[in-house]
Formats: structure tokens, C-alpha cells, sequence
């Protein structure tokens, strides 16, 4: 089986093959063997787990929509789409296909990549399922047969794992191509248009003509990818390279990589960490990739004994902080600085100055990943998630952090054409209940802010802030500049996000101007399905479609 997958790749329009890109073909299994392996499971799901519980991220706008969306064209705009925004602005979350056998957590969701296709003032709208290897085997079965993250909980989620290692050894289930659901985050690079999870292998995107979205296969950069892949790689707009990681459950259990303008993925660098934790994001600079050490913690015996998730929060350790250069051919020049301890989801940048690198990123006190595995019933614990800037003295090795915001502030963005490199605004956003976002917040880092408040409201370093309303919540801002390059003014630009208004159960594209946060969008476009809460978005440029068209 896995010859096969080494052997088939993905082929273009005209017949010819996409460099990098193996086409899907899984072999997954009915029969007696399978039948028996469902017996068991549902014994188990009966016997330790028991009824179905309704789920919070099965409800509501957190939940699934059953069926993709071809193009529906000629949407109602309220305003107007400025010139710049000629592309397709998607957003990827996770969609659970079919319903789970017994737990859930957010991050199960098959991947679903809604697109809203912006020409000439107009708007069209799609969303597509990637095609992922799971997915499709999980549809040859007409049901869930993988397991999932909201499982792995005590004893139960054990068995569950084995259940799947049975599956997997019998052929049931084929997992030569992975396991991943491709639902967390978008990155575009050489011509390719990536849907992304951490623990799997990128899948290629394509989008057609009329925004239409088609999955081309999983990216293997030519066999040289043998490992996961960061969901948060960085593309370095100077020199266009794209710079990602792969984190493991056995050691070294992080691997560095480097993919030049031209996609040709050069060789790995392992990095040593002293245990397999959950690394989600990292950063680049013009001459350093910095990686983090947080101590959440993948310890399954911890599972099973304490009843709890797989990956716990080990307040007795420091968070560490590794900055390597970027260019570096193995880890020995590694640079590790120590901070309190916390986790990192999301950074919003980092850069150099003077004899420091430094790192402005969304902090989180006390994380606890059961807060996103809850049943509607059970009370609900908030993240204490703030805006921090870190930094790293090279020259004495010393450390330092400063806050720069109240909570909750997460999935910071800027104007991307300063990645890497020192900018002045970053536009967050605040979640006020459960992952839910309330408010867009723009920060200005060259302002103080304001000590002694307890809540975020404009002053100091916050430049302004557009309010969703009453019932209304959104997904993270995406900024589209005004003009390419690094402009003469960072925040000449909108923002662009998803919003569902909980009491009409509709759902709609904001347009706003990052420059004067105005209350009043640029443009409001009206959505013909209802979009759920989900989790990373890009905007593709008309030029990057005109590239991509060519596979």
C-alpha cells in the first residue's frame, strides 16, 4: 500500500503530472472484519461512555452544515468592494460529516473551506469539504470510523486508540495517507493553495474559474516530506520562501524545514525539545525561526490514570523559547530562553532590533484544552488569553515580557507584507464567551497601554474597535492591503471576516477600513447558507489565482 502512495501523483487540466502532489487512493475495507470491529466499539460507547450527550460544539452556529455549497453568483452588497479585494477571500473550520460515536471536541470537524470569490465588485460564494483521506473513506462507510480527539479521555480513550490501531492492522481503515481533516488554517505558496492541519501532510486547493474549490491531492514535496506539517507556516514576502515545522509524539518531536520560492523543500533539521508537547505556531524573522517549548504536554499514561485528555498543562515548568537561525543545518546554534510558564496558540509576528529578537503574541494563563471539549450542560472556563510582547536578548541571553492587553485577545493578524519584519499594528480578536469573537480590535504597538483597566476599550494602544452587535459573532479579520508591497502607510487596507447574526440565522462577509475601524462596514455581503464558527482565513489575490490556474 504504501508503494502505491509513493507511486501515484495528482494530474493537471492537460494530463500532466503536478510535481509534489500524490492523488488520493485509499483502500479502506467492508466486510465481516469491519462489521465485528463496530460490535466491539459500540459495547465499549455503551458500556464506559453511555448515551449520547448533546455537544456545544455540535450546536448552534458551532455546528455542522450537512452539505457543501456549489458557486451562487451576483450576492446583495450593502456598500461597495474596493478594487483591491479582486480575488477569493477563504476561510477554513472543521464540519463534522457525520456524527461522532461518542465524544467531540472543536478540532474533529472534517475540513470544510468556504470561499467568497470577489471580481470586479461582485461577489460569488462556495464551500467545498477538502477531500481528504479520512473523509473519504469515513463516506465509503457512511459513517465515523476514526478516532477522535474528543475520545482520548481516560480509559475509554484507550481503547478507542486501539480500536483504530485493530482497524488500521486488519485494513479496515487505510492509513497510508494519514489520518488529518485538513480544517485548520490556509497558506498559498508556489502556486499551490494549502488546507492545513498539524498532524498530516498539506492538501493542495485549486480554485476554478468561478471560485469553485477542488481538492488536488496531499502534498509530499516530491517524497521529501516524510513527517507532519505545521498548520502555521510563515512565507517570507522579500524572498518568498515558506518556513514550517513538524511536530511529533517521538523524539526529537520537532522537525525544522525550509521551502524555497520554487518549492523544493530542503533538508530537515531536527530540533530536541525534552518531551512531545502541543507546538501549534512559531515565527520567523529576516534571520531567525523561533519555536516554542510551552509545557503542554502530551502524556497518554496521565489519560488513563487522572482521567483527563491526552495533553495536560504542567504548571511546574518554565516556557521556553527557541530561536535558531533560519538558515541553520542543524540545531546547534539554538538559542533557549526561559519565561513563566504559559501556552502559545497564535503569534502574531516577530522581528529584530538591535541585539534582540523580538515576539508579539497572543499569551494564555492556565490553558486547558477540556474548556473546548464540553458538553452544553457543563460550565464553561474562559481562556486568559492577552496580546504580550517577548523578548529575547541574544547577547546576554536574557528574557523579558511585557502585556499589552486585557483578555480575551486571540487569532491575531497584520498586514502580512511586514512579516518578519518590525510593523506597528495588529488587529485581534476579543472573545467574550466560549470561541465566541464579540469585537475587531486594532492595536497600535508603538502606543503604551493604558494600566489599571480591566476590560478593552479604546485608548492608549488600542486605535479602535469594531463591535459585532447584539447576537452577532465573527471569525478572525483578514487584511488586504490597498496596495502589494510594504506600504508607506502599514494600515492603509480593510478588513476582511465572517459574521453569523444569531437571531436571523444568516451569515454574511464584513468589509471594514483598518485604517478608521469605522462602525459603518465598507461592505456588507449577504451569504445564501449559514457559515459556522470556524477557525483560520486567508485572501487570495487575483494575481495568485492567475498563478494556480496554471496546475
Amino acid at each position: 500500500m504504501a508503494g502505491e502512495v509513493e507511486e501515484e501523483k495528482k494530474l493537471s487540466h492537460d494530463g500532466r503530472a503536478i510535481p509534489g502532489i500524490v492523488a488520493l487512493n485509499p483502500k479502506p475495507s467492508k466486510g465481516f472484519t469491519s462489521k465485528a470491529i463496530d460490535y466491539i466499539e459500540e459495547l465499549i460507547v455503551k458500556l464506559m461512555y453511555g448515551p449520547p450527550r448533546p455537544l456545544h460544539y455540535l450546536s448552534g452556529n458551532f455546528g455542522p452544515v450537512p452539505t457543501e455549497t456549489p458557486p451562487v453568483t451576483d450576492l446583495p452588497i450593502t456598500g461597495h468592494l474596493p478594487e483591491c479585494l479582486n480575488g477569493e477571500f477563504v476561510r477554513v473550520g472543521p464540519n463534522a460529516k457525520f456524527a461522532p460515536v461518542a465524544g467531540y471536541h472543536w478540532f474533529d470537524g472534517d475540513g470544510m473551506i468556504h470561499g467568497l470569490r470577489i471580481k470586479k465588485g461582485k461577489a460569488t460564494y462556495v464551500s467545498r469539504f477538502a477531500k481528504t483521506s479520512k473523509l473519504k473513506q469515513e463516506e465509503f462507510f457512511g459513517g465515523a470510523k476514526f478516532v477522535k480527539v474528543g475520545d482520548l479521555k481516560g480509559l475509554f480513550g484507550l481503547l478507542m486508540i486501539k480500536l483504530q490501531i485493530l482497524r488500521a492492522k486488519l485494513k479496515v481503515l487505510d492509513v497510508s495517507y494519514g489520518t488529518g481533516k485538513a480544517n485548520t488554517a490556509l497558506v498559498y505558496h508556489h502556486g499551490k493553495l494549502l488546507a492545513l492541519q498539524e498532524l498530516d501532510k498539506p492538501y493542495a486547493l485549486k480554485v476554478l474559474e468561478d471560485g469553485d474549490l477542488e481538492t488536488l491531492g496531499m502534498m509530499d514535496y516530491d517524497k521529501r516530506l516524510v513527517h507532519a506539517f505545521s498548520a502555521h507556516p510563515k512565507v517570507d514576502p522579500v524572498t518568498g520562501e515558506m518556513f514550517t515545522f513538524g511536530r511529533a509524539k517521538t523524539p526529537p518531536y520537532v522537525t525544522y524545514r525550509v521551502i524555497s520560492k520554487e518549492g523544493f523543500m530542503h533538508d530537515p533539521v531536527p530540533i530536541t525539545i525534552p518531551e512531545s508537547v502541543l507546538m501549534h505556531d512559531f515565527a520567523i524573522t529576516e534571520n531567525y525561526a523561533i519555536f516554542m517549548d510551552l509545557p503542554l504536554c502530551f502524556r497518554p499514561k496521565s489519560m488513563v490514570k487522572e482521567n483527563k485528555l491526552a495533553y495536560a498543562f504542567d504548571a511546574t515548568k518554565k516556557a521556553r523559547f527557541g530561536v535558531l537561525p533560519r538558515y541553520a543545518k542543524n540545531e546547534l546554534q539554538i538559542r533557549w530562553f526561559e519565561l513563566p510558564n504559559c501556552f502559545i496558540f497564535h503569534n502574531a509576528n516577530a522581528w529584530e532590533e538591535e541585539d534582540e529578537v523580538v515576539l508579539i503574541t497572543c499569551r494564555i494563563q492556565d490553558p486547558d484544552l477540556e474548556m473546548l471539549n464540553n458538553s452544553i450542560n457543563e460550565k464553561v472556563k474562559h481562556y486568559q488569553t492577552e496580546l504580550y510582547e517577548m523578548r529575547f536578548n541574544m547577547k546576554t541571553g536574557l528574557a523579558s515580557q511585557k502585556k499589552l492587553s486585557e483578555s480575551a485577545v486571540e487569532f491575531p493578524r497584520i498586514n502580512e507584507t511586514y512579516t518578519g519584519r518590525k510593523q506597528r499594528y495588529v488587529y485581534g480578536t476579543v472573545i467574550d464567551s466560549i470561541a465566541k469573537i464579540t469585537r475587531i480590535v486594532k492595536f497600535d504597538l508603538h502606543a503604551e497601554p493604558v494600566e489599571g483597566k480591566d476590560k478593552i476599550e479604546v485608548g492608549g494602544n488600542v486605535k479602535g474597535i469594531f463591535k459585532l452587535g447584539e447576537g452577532r459573532f465573527s471569525s478572525e479579520a483578514v487584511f488586504v492591503p490597498q496596495e502589494d508591497g510594504i506600504a508607506l502607510v502599514e494600515d492603509d487596507g480593510y478588513l476582511l471576516f465572517f459574521v453569523h447574526d444569531e437571531k436571523t440565522g444568516k451569515s454574511y462577509v464584513n468589509v471594514i477600513d483598518a485604517k478608521t475601524m469605522s462602525a459603518d462596514p465598507v461592505a456588507v455581503v449577504d451569504l445564501p447558507s449559514r457559515v459556522p464558527y470556524g477557525f483560520h482565513a486567508l485572501f487570495v489575490t487575483e494575481e495568485q489565482l492567475l498563478e494556480q490556474a496554471k496546475l
